[in-house]
């Protein structure tokens, strides 16, 4: 229960006396002005409130205004993971071209491929292509409608006592439930970009709010009051879905329903070539020793069931760990492969069984 004095005593402009939750509003807004002071924004969004998202109607005006600062201060809000050293080449560009096609013509993008094949920075790399803010989210098994859409965070229950008339004692309650956007309201909202990586992680059940956002443009909050249980997707919005292969463990099969909404595409894992100038990007080794870690992982891929099969990822992983060494030090190239190899073991003969391999592969490259 919070106690509210109608005359609050104010020292510098500030009350005196607040609650946690005024004090953690109170840094919020604080951090906002910060994020916002350049260009003179912060004095048309003074006084608004700001949840990772903008919610009041100031804050809406200063979109129009002054869209790039609005932009930086949703992705400070807002992190997601950055889409470094993409790599330039013709089979990451059709692959590019094809799914900014699809999001151009407004339908969303499901990107589908094994483990470590590129497909998050694929997403992250084209939605910032497209201009708009970035909202990002992480599926798994304890994802929720409510982690998608949001919920009432917390029902604050206000007493408001006035003394200040002699002999007169008035009292009054007031409930107030404050919601609170999450990232595909935000996206719907605004006209931002969803990714949601790993999506075929999450239960279907959690995934079925995303029918009627794909087909009617429609987003419908279940657990809201009043006119704005349903919000008008902004002309805007794009979706980009990663998810494994199903053979992954821990993958669900998406519902036929929300898979007829979808344009799939299909990552496999680049060519010799392309992955030789991505692992020189991410890790700065010679060509050399680039092409020698390309080699490996790539033989070591065609011996190897699907689920097992290294990715890009573990190339760029060897060459960062080569990186380090510089010639120095006990550990040499066999160890390290054998090393990043050993995350997908399932018992030591499983892990014998790879360094086998490894050594044969290396043997093969010597």
């Amino acid at each position: 229960m919070q106690y509210v004095s109608t005359h609050p005593r104010k020292v510098r402009g500030e009350e005196v006396h607040q609650t946690s939750s005024e004090k953690k509003r109170t840094a919020k807004n604080r951090q906002l002005h910060k994020s916002m002071s350049i260009g003179g924004l912060e004095h048309e969004v003074s006084g608004a409130s700001f949840h990772k998202g903008i919610e009041t109607e100031e804050c809406e005006v200063a979109v129009g205004k002054h869209p790039k600062l609005f932009r930086e201060a949703v992705e400070a809000a807002y992190i997601v993971p950055d889409a470094d050293h993409f790599v330039d080449a013709p089979d990451v560009k059709e692959v590019a071209d094809r799914l900014k096609l699809w999001l151009s013509v407004g339908y969303p993008v499901h990107l589908i491929g094994p483990t470590g094949c590129g497909k998050t920075s694929m997403a992250m790399h084209i939605a910032k292509e497209l201009g708009q803010p970035v909202v990002w989210i992480n599926g798994d098994e304890a994802v929720t409608t409510t982690d998608l859409i949001g919920g009432y965070s917390q029902i604050e229950q206000e007493t408001l006592r006035d003394k200040y008339v002699h002999n007169v004692f008035r009292s009054k309650d007031i409930l107030k439930a404050d919601w609170v956007d999450n990232p595909l309201t935000l996206a719907c909202k605004y006209g931002y970009t969803l990714v949601y990586n790993e999506f075929s992680r999450t239960k279907p059940l959690a995934n079925n709010i995303l029918l009627s956002v794909f087909e009617e443009g429609i987003l419908e909050l279940p657990t809201k009051f009043g006119e704005e249980r349903y919000i008008r997707v902004h002309p805007d919005f794009n979706a980009i879905l990663t998810s494994n292969s199903v053979e992954y463990a821990g993958v669900h099969k998406p519902q036929d329903a929300l898979l007829d909404r979808l344009v799939g595409i299909y990552m496999d894992y680049y060519s010799f070539n392309t992955e030789v100038k991505i692992v020189r990007a991410h890790t700065g080794v010679p060509e050399r020793d680039a092409r020698k870690i390309v080699g490996v992982v790539g033989s070591l891929r065609e011996k190897l069931s699907d689920a097992q099969k290294p990715g890009t990822r573990a190339c760029i992983m060897i060459g960062q760990g080569l990186k380090a060494l510089n010639g120095h030090g006990s550990v040499n190239f066999e160890q390290l492969c054998i090393d990043v190899m050993a995350t997908k073991t399932s018992s030591p003969a499983d892990l014998l069984e790879k360094q086998s391999l490894v050594k044969e592969a290396i043997a093969g490259f010597a």
